[in-house]
């Protein structure tokens, strides 16, 4: 089964890279945002296409994913059409400091980003947690005592779940994140620690095992990234993300994507 390297190890090594990336593109004159997308009718939406269940391609060849939800809400808060712009994590940075984009999604929150980008209130859940068959009680950490548990040797995910997991607990680390899933699937871990968005996409594709998830560990949400200095614009994206909550819509979203309700902590 292929997966992606894990989000967290992929935004700390390429924080640096991507500061000094916005900042030699960033202009300091720029219209405002707001304006340029009420004049146009148009907001342009940075998204991945390429990581599932947030965006990527669906059988019939269209935008498929939490995020493709997320910017359609957006645009209908904002009264203008979306103009999806796909980005990777090399290109976004440079994507949105040159206006090519006026947002971008799924953008976690760092203090090094925080010196280049404003950010929205979060709008997506994002974290490590721990999966297992629906069969086998675990709610806690101290329920991981006689466990066996897969993970990626040195990753986030092995050093989250080691800080908590108890002493007669057995971790089994496999060389990447493929082979950690593949020993739960097979049955040689009875759990297995990974990111929410993997998690949901092996109990989509998975149903005999009946995994699911157990308990979180470590949370880094997600959250709408805007160029600095837009006040206006981004007062209108909270104010969106804020209804969204309220009226349900990413609880739906949440449930949907990513097979578990929209935290009520978030």
């Amino acid at each position: 089964m292929t997966t992606r390297v894990s989000r967290f190890a992929k935004l700390l090594s390429a924080t640096l890279v991507l500061t000094a990336s916005f900042a030699a593109f960033t202009s300091t004159a720029h219209a405002d945002a707001l304006d340029t997308i009420q004049k146009s009718g148009v907001v342009r939406i940075g998204v991945f296409m390429d990581y599932p269940p947030f965006g990527s391609i669906g059988p019939d060849m269209k935008p498929q994913g939490y995020d493709i939800d997320m910017a359609d809400y957006l645009g209908r808060a904002l009264k203008a059409k979306v103009e999806l712009v796909p980005i990777t994590g090399e290109n976004r940075m440079a994507y949105l400091a040159t206006h090519k984009a006026d947002m971008l999604l799924s953008v976690g929150q760092t203090p090094e980003r925080e010196k280049i980008l404003d950010f929205s209130r979060p709008y997506a859940p994002y974290y490590l947690a721990v999966f297992g068959p629906k069969s086998l009680p675990v709610k806690n950490a101290a329920d991981l005592a006689g466990k066996t548990i897969s993970v990626a040797r040195g990753t986030l995910e092995d050093l989250s779940v080691s800080k908590v997991a108890p002493p007669s607990a057995t971790i089994k680390r496999f060389d990447d994140p493929n082979g950690a899933i593949s020993a739960f699937l097979s049955g040689q871990a009875q759990l297995m620690v990974v990111g929410n968005d993997v998690g949901a996409t092996i109990i989509a594709r998975n149903p005999p095992i009946q995994p699911e998830q157990k308990f979180a560990l470590f949370s880094s949400p997600d959250h709408v990234g805007l160029n600095k200095n837009e006040p206006r614009l981004l007062k209108e994206v909270d104010a969106a993300i804020a209804q969204a909550k309220k009226d349900g819509t990413l609880n739906t979203l949440s449930t949907k994507w990513l097979k578990a309700p929209y935290p009520a902590d978030l």
